[in-house]
C-alpha cells in the first residue's frame, strides 16, 4: 500500500501503521480513510497530501 506525505509539514501516513492515536487502525488504505480525517501534526485535510 502506498504512503502519503503531507505537503505542509511532511507527516507520512503509512497504511501499515495507521493513525492509532486518532482511531485509524493499521491496515487502513489511504482511499479508505474518512473524508474528514486530518493530518495529526498540522491539521490539514487529505487534499494536502501527495503519494510518496
Amino acid at each position: 500500500m502506498a504512503k502519503y506525505v503531507c505537503d505542509v509539514c511532511g507527516y507520512v501516513y503509512d497504511p501499515e501503521v495507521g493513525d492509532p492515536d486518532n482511531g485509524i487502525q493499521p491496515g487502513i488504505a489511504w482511499a479508505d480513510l474518512p473524508e474528514d480525517w486530518v493530518c495529526p501534526l498540522c491539521g490539514v485535510g487529505k487534499d494536502e497530501f501527495s503519494e510518496e
